[in-house]
């Protein structure tokens, strides 16, 4: 089975930051899922949708979930495959929400990257372990980008 990412979404006012993680992905053409599952609220159905991925074949996890985020953790903890936490900002607490992503339990491994893009470049480079198409993606992905930085360098110097 190809690879994959399954973005988790504690709610779906989480849906625009998903959408930010997407918009990267379908760059790599990565293929992925988008679910709404709270850790907190529904851990019986979270638990049945992670056994459902778990003869998928190669995918990565990425969570999106602010406040209280329980659902990074709990996934890691009941998966094999790796977890990427990617927690929306939220002025609301002025931003110590993100603490709950950054102080995970003991025995949890799951890296928190806080934009969109950086999180879904993340889940490529591991899956890019065992592709060497995707791998060649990333690289053009990265040149791309030296190219704009380039042309802007470019740009600034004939002000």
């Amino acid at each position: 089975m190809a690879a994959q990412v399954i973005i988790i979404m504690g709610s779906k006012g989480d849906l625009a930051h998903a959408q930010s993680v997407a918009k990267t992905l379908k760059a790599l053409d990565i293929s992925y899922s988008m679910r709404v599952c709270s850790a907190h609220k529904a851990t019986r159905r979270l638990m049945e949708m992670l056994q459902g991925y778990e003869a998928a074949g190669p995918l990565v996890y990425i969570t999106i979930a602010g406040r209280s985020n329980a659902l990074s953790a709990v996934v890691d903890a009941n998966t094999r495959y790796p977890v990427i936490a990617c927690p929306p900002y939220s002025d609301r607490f002025g931003g110590m929400d993100i603490l709950s992503s950054l102080r995970l339990p003991s025995g949890m491994a799951s890296p928190t990257i806080l934009e969109p893009e950086g999180a879904a470049l993340l889940a490529a480079k591991m899956l890019a372990f065992a592709d060497n198409t995707l791998w060649q993606l990333l690289e053009n992905y990265k040149q791309r980008l030296s190219a704009e930085l380039a042309q802007a360098d470019e740009e600034v110097q004939q002000l």
